[in-house]
């Protein structure tokens, strides 16, 4: 059974750090809400053809926690 887990319309938004202080062209993740329970991401260089990642909510949670913990937002 195949179902589509990603709604149309999605709002992305993109990191609030990026590489180069946001000055790379735009080349980041960028994430969506209004998926329950999921976080989904994609690259905002194949925004409308690329892949999507779908990671649990409590999963990309844990995700930012630890970068943000091991100083890797810096």
């Amino acid at each position: 059974m195949s179902e589509n887990l990603i709604p149309d319309g999605l709002n992305w938004r993109k990191s609030s750090y990026r590489q180069g202080g946001g000055m790379n062209n735009g080349d980041c993740v960028e994430v969506a809400d209004g998926v329950a329970g999921m976080v989904p991401i994609h690259d905002s260089k194949k925004a409308d053809h690329g892949p999507i990642i779908l990671a649990s909510a409590a999963s990309f949670a844990s995700f930012v926690s630890a970068v943000r913990s091991q100083g890797f937002d810096r």
